[in-house]
């Protein structure tokens, strides 16, 4: 897997750029504890402000510390027998995403993310107009949640995971479509968000060697990296203080429209 050198020295951008990366990394603590889907803010401007495709292994680093944040915060929520039930096809999705970047060139990679950015507004818009209920929640998982063993459980797993697998592996854009997922099979707040902090946790670690390969991970991005990661921390703090707090809806439609203006903007360059 052969990839080229990202050289990104930090000198070379401005302080409204490097303020901007500032609040994607926020963006990023606060998603993995409060909103999940906001993140896909931070990866629009990510990759606005950096070479897109190299923008994807910048970004990865800060999600894991978001995700290791997320994880510390919401550990004893998680729903292994749905994690185990998806990380097959989001295996396999993550490296059908692996053969994509070993020939995609930077035009491809930003055409690419700007219609995974509208396709999952679109979908999240979709679920937000079919589930008007609300289940009994049990240990952190609806009542109705598929059955784990079930022939439509398996295929549901199946399909949502390898999607999910390529995008995050393309774009880091995995969220919308787990949420899907989650929201589908009926989790509420603490269950969706533990099941995910371990979920990312462990896919997003599961692509490092890959990004390295591709040449998408390299000392510079990881000098950036450094930089952004401490502004990771006070996003997830605001994020743990907030959740409760938050009008859910309100901030969803703000999340969705800045989603498309971040696909339109890419998809426009």
């Amino acid at each position: 897997m052969g990839g080229h050198s990202i050289g990104l020295p930090m000198d070379t951008l401005t302080l409204w750029e490097l303020a901007a990366l500032a609040f994607a990394a926020a963006l990023v603590g606060f998603s993995k504890t409060a909103v999940s889907g906001a993140n896909t803010v931070s990866l629009a401007i990510f990759a606005a402000v950096l070479p897109a495709r190299e923008s994807t292994g910048v970004l990865l680093p800060i999600l894991i510390a978001g995700d290791v944040l997320a994880v510390l915060t919401y550990r004893r929520h998680a729903h292994w027998p749905t994690l185990w039930r998806l990380f097959p096809a989001v295996g396999l999705g993550v490296l059908v995403g692996v053969v994509f970047m070993m020939w995609a060139d930077d035009a491809a990679v930003r055409t690419s993310i700007g219609a995974i950015l509208l396709l999952m507004a679109g979908v999240t818009i979709a679920r937000r107009r079919s589930t008007g209920k609300r289940d009994k929640e049990v240990d952190g998982v609806s009542a109705e949640a598929s059955p784990v063993g079930s022939r439509a459980g398996r295929i549901k797993a199946r399909s949502y995971g390898v999607l999910g697998g390529f995008t995050t592996m393309v774009a880091n854009a995995g969220g919308p479509v787990l949420s899907l997922y989650l929201i589908s099979a009926g989790f509420r707040k603490l269950g969706f968000l533990g099941t995910s902090a371990w979920f990312f946790l462990i896919v997003n670690s599961f692509k490092v060697p890959f990004s390295v390969g591709l040449g998408l991970i390299d000392a510079h991005s990881l000098l950036l990296d450094a930089a952004m990661v401490l502004f990771v921390v006070p996003g997830a703090y605001l994020g743990k203080v907030c959740v409760d707090r938050i009008d859910q809806r309100v901030f969803e439609r703000l999340v969705i429209a800045a989603t498309i203006l971040g696909g339109l903007q890419l998809l426009l360059r």
